[in-house]
């Protein structure tokens, strides 16, 4: 069985090929971050053209790379959302398209599922498990039961981690994606916290980062190192841009390190503990939650890079079992 996956939830397109026993054939990726960088975050308007205009290339290079044809593959799953719309219209009109002129099955797919399953994709991770994604428009952590059975212990109520780096990092003047450059300049000074950011509140496994970035923000100002009225950060000292990166990213893995202790409290019988999503790349958390599994006994698993940012390998995967199970959508399948 040969699953065709499609994702551009947001300024990746992505299509990937996936087999039912051999597991991933191919992963065609273009991301328009070379796009976005001019603006310091992603333009919705900007990644839709982007979309429209790379989907059928990509899609070609992933049936050339894994040296099929369109007649080989089995079904189409694509994304549905959550996303921008724009994106998902591309993504979803084109898999239409592909699936009816073909004669293949369709399957809709939720992106948070398809981040949720990732690490599937290269390892074997027992069930029932608690799964924290993070990136630029999501952060939430699932207690998972099987596939396609999952339930979701918190969510942002506002902001989401992957957004807060990418909103700090422009106001310091560095560049987009956020999170590689904060975590660079927090490694140039040893990842200490220089500024004790708040936390937000305990208790609750939901999560919010608006008030951080606001945190942050004033506290330049009250440093006399930002000018709200011109919005120009005034000291422009490498220093204070190390330090400003090294505490933000030593509190938001603090959070998530609180998030996750409580989570495994409230259910021990968890196996393992799986970190996806954009910011599964930043390798300060991973071992700051990597040593809070250790303590617990459980495993730890992260896939690699290209499967932590958006790509189509892990919308063929849940594509493919869901349509195992018989899971096929309707032609008035739509975005949410």
């Amino acid at each position: 069985m040969l699953t065709l996956g499609i994702e551009t939830s947001c300024d990746e397109t992505a299509v990937a090929i996936y087999h039912a026993r051999d597991g991933i054939l191919s992963n065609a990726i273009f991301s328009q971050n070379q796009i976005h960088k001019h603006f310091g975050g992603v333009m919705p308007e900007v990644a839709s053209r982007s979309q429209l205009e790379k989907i059928t290339p990509v899609m070609r290079a992933a049936l050339e790379s894994a040296g099929v044809t369109l007649a080989d593959i089995d079904t189409i799953a694509v994304t549905t959302g959550p996303g921008l719309p724009g994106s998902l219209l591309v993504g979803l009109c084109f898999g239409k398209a592909v699936a009816w002129g073909s004669r293949k099955k369709l399957v809709g797919v939720d992106h948070l599922e398809g981040h949720a399953f990732s690490s599937f994709l290269e390892h074997n991770v027992p069930f029932s498990h608690l799964c924290l994604t993070a990136s630029g428009g999501h952060t939430s952590i699932h207690l998972v039961q099987d596939f396609g059975d999952y339930q979701t212990l918190g969510r942002t109520l506002d902001d989401a981690a992957g957004e807060a780096f990418d909103k700090i990092a422009k106001l310091l003047g560095l560049p987009y994606p956020g999170g590689p450059a904060i975590e660079q300049y927090a490694k140039s000074v040893g990842f200490e916290d220089f500024f004790s950011y708040p936390r937000g509140k305990t208790g609750t496994l939901d999560f919010s980062f608006s008030g951080l970035k606001t945190a942050v923000l004033y506290d330049l100002v009250d440093r006399g190192a930002y000018d709200m009225k011109r919005r120009v950060l005034l000291d422009q000292s490498e220093l204070l841009k190390q330090q400003v990166a090294s505490s933000l990213l030593v509190c938001i893995a603090a959070v998530f390190e609180r998030k996750l202790r409580l989570a495994l409290s409230q259910h021990p019988e968890v196996h393992a503990v799986t970190f996806v999503g954009g910011v599964a790349c930043n390798k300060y958390i991973r071992e700051v939650l990597r040593a809070a599994c250790n303590d617990r006994g459980v495993e730890f698993f992260v896939p690699s890079p290209q499967y932590c940012t958006d790509n189509g390998a892990m919308i063929a995967f849940v594509g493919t079992y869901r349509a195992q199970r018989g899971q096929v959508a309707g032609w008035n399948l739509d975005i949410f």
